[in-house]
């Protein structure tokens, strides 16, 4: 049911009524507001969305009663224009000294700043103890029965919280009306209150800014300071510690990442934990989730995403942590597992952590996997914890974060940021980021191999990594950590080593005669002429076959292209190399063949069925055995006709 009231619920707020008719009302030409507070931090948001808006002119009462109640005492009636700039001024400071380091709010004074100076907003104040209306008048040029127009009335101002901007949102309630006659009322008494005001000048503001720290210019040292908060936050002085397992060693780099991966789950909701690899990354993953249990109670409960191959080390090493009864896992191509409630899965909500190994393999938006870790990462945790919010917390590992387009990057962001409302410093909104970037990134790869492309791809990747990954991302290389001091004694002292990488070597070699030929013959059947059947067999699943798999073509093409590149580098190894893999391509096929002719094809990639089949295990022996494993018969097993020749027929 649809209703003109709306309370700051999630999608319902202030500020998302504001975008829609901006979007919506093509003549939107002046905004007019009555509000009790102005915040600078609620105006720099709001501003964002009316920059192409001819005119915006913002009345501003004052907490009127308390003043009042202060004066009257007195026998003094308050109506004295200097007193009134004077107790605006001194909340336009407390604004600025509340706000601490927060570039948001910084920014919005200077953008007003700058606004009053162009003549892009006028402000008055009203300086009479009754102004406790707060209205809003969005207005074409000119105002008729048939030119549109609203009035929101209700009880927020122009801040934070009224717009609907913290989290978790505070209750208002607003309504909106169109109707011509009560817009209109609306503007007449607008204008009235607009007239009896005292106006706010540039000037004035100017005043109260030398009374902050925006007004005078910062020393080096304090520059210093506020590099050091923008940069480590809290860490600077964290001295929280935990007990390791027996026979694992305390690094004081693998703490540092702790110390700032925690901070980054607190401000952040996530982040990206992209050490080399042969740092740890799973010791620091499980550090920070020991953290976050302590921090967070006993009821925390935590979800790890794994590629099937790192199992074992996962549940190893959080079973020596002590967290297996806080801790499920799953692979990264199960978590339709945990959406359908198989397998005794918690309900996704439960989860408080989530950590995603490998999380680059999420990266494309289209994929199903993708969705289904997306459902996961952004369903609100109900019961909370002790760590404030409803936001899971979540935890990407990839030693290669930045090997991905700006898009790919966007969406792996996404996974624990509001795109629309990011917490990313001088960030408010990634998707208006990264939209300019995804369009120049595809522009500059039309031609690669041109230098100025190259240049302009390494300024695009440069911008996303300071302004964005560098305050969501712990990552350090092998290098970095022997060539910090503590880092180098600490590893010292206790004999840890890196071992040396030496610089590539170029070996060539020649061809004899008549291997030359037989190199490329064969180099073209594998890149051209063989199909690679055995991997596409999902792609030609019939559609009601296909188990809620949206991209079927899509999982063919890859694992098609992953294995021919495999059989390449095979190849240009050795060719004692080659023929062992070449012996294994025709004995997974002809198993493939079996299972067709046998009339049991079993689709299941976390059961690896190549490798059962090699064990020399039958094909009622592997059905009997993933059903121990608790997967379902009819979502493994497919008949003959399940699926489709290339040709169409059955």
């Amino acid at each position: 049911m649809s209703s003109k009231f709306f309370t700051n619920t999630e999608g319902n707020t202030l500020f998302d009524k504001f975008k829609g008719i901006v979007q919506g009302m093509p003549n939107f030409y002046s905004f007019h507001a009555v509000v009790g507070f102005f915040r600078s931090s609620g105006y720099f948001e709001l501003r964002k969305e009316l920059k192409d808006i001819e005119k915006i002119q913002i009345l501003i009462g004052i907490n009127i009663d308390d003043i009042f109640r202060k004066h009257n005492r007195a026998m003094l009636m308050f109506g004295n224009h200097e007193e009134a700039k004077s107790i605006y001024n001194h909340d336009f400071i407390e604004d600025v000294k509340n706000a601490g380091y927060s570039a948001e709010i910084e920014d919005g004074i200077l953008q007003l700043c700058e606004d009053l100076q162009n003549g892009k907003v006028e402000m008055k104040i009203h300086a009479t103890k009754n102004l406790h209306a707060k209205f809003y008048l969005c207005l074409p040029e000119d105002h008729t029965s048939h030119s549109g127009g609203c009035v929101i009335m209700g009880s927020s101002n122009i801040s934070e919280s009224g717009l609907g901007l913290t989290r978790p949102p505070r209750y208002e309630l607003n309504v909106e009306i169109r109707d011509y006659d009560d817009v209109a009322f609306c503007k007449k008494e607008f204008d009235a209150l607009w007239n009896q005001s005292i106006s706010l000048t540039l000037q004035d503001i100017d005043k109260a800014k030398e009374k902050t720290h925006l007004g005078y210019p910062p020393t080096p040292y304090e520059l210093y300071i506020k590099v050091l908060i923008d940069s480590f936050g809290n860490q600077v002085e964290d001295d929280f510690s935990i007990s390791l397992p027996d026979g694992f060693t305390d690094l004081v780099y693998q703490k540092d990442a702790e110390i700032q991966g925690f901070q980054m789950l607190k401000d952040h909701n996530g982040f990206f934990l992209a050490d080399v690899v042969g740092l740890g990354k799973t010791v620091v993953a499980a550090r920070i989730a020991k953290r976050f249990v302590e921090a967070n109670g006993r009821n925390t409960s935590i979800l790890i995403v794994y590629p099937p191959a790192l199992e074992l080390n996962w549940k190893g090493t959080f079973r020596q942590f002590g967290l297996t009864k806080k801790t499920q896992f799953v692979s990264n191509g199960s978590l339709s597992y945990i959406l359908e409630g198989k397998q005794n899965y918690k309900d996704k909500e439960e989860f408080d952590l989530v950590i995603v190994d490998e999380a680059h393999g999420f990266r494309s938006d289209v994929t199903n996997r993708y969705d289904e870790l997306q459902r996961i990462c952004k369903a609100c945790r109900p019961k909370g914890g002790l760590i404030p919010g409803k936001q899971k917390k979540v935890i990407l590992l990839s030693a290669t974060p930045l090997n991905n387009r700006p898009e790919d990057l966007f969406n792996l962001i996404l996974l624990f940021q509001d795109k629309n409302r990011s917490t990313i410093d001088g960030i408010s909104n990634l998707q208006t980021f990264f939209s300019p970037l995804n369009a120049d990134y595809k522009e500059a790869m039309k031609e690669r191999g041109v230098k100025k492309n190259t240049d302009q791809i390494d300024k695009i990747y440069e911008e996303i990594r300071s302004r964005v990954l560098d305050k969501i991302t712990v990552r350090r290389t092998r290098n970095n950590i022997w060539k910090h001091e503590e880092y180098r004694k600490d590893l010292t002292s206790q004999k840890v080593q890196f071992p040396d990488i030496l610089p590539p070597k170029d070996l060539t070699y020649q061809l004899g005669e008549g291997l030359h030929e037989l190199f490329y013959n064969t180099l073209t059947s594998l890149t051209g002429e063989i199909h690679y059947a055995r991997y596409c067999a999902v792609e030609y699943l019939k559609e009601e076959k296909r188990k809620g798999s949206t991209s079927p073509k899509n999982i063919g093409a890859n694992l098609k292209g992953i294995y021919r590149v495999f059989m390449v580098k095979r190849l240009e190894s050795s060719f004692f190399a080659f023929r062992r893999s070449l012996d294994t391509f025709i004995r997974i096929t002809r198993d493939m063949i079996e299972m067709f002719d046998k009339n049991k094809i079993i689709v299941a990639p976390d059961l690896r069925i190549k490798e059962l089949q090699a064990k020399g295990m039958e094909l009622d022996e592997i059905i009997n055995y993933a059903v121990n494993k608790g997967f379902e018969k009819s979502d493994i097993l497919f008949a003959a006709d399940d699926f489709i020749e290339k040709d169409g027929k059955n």
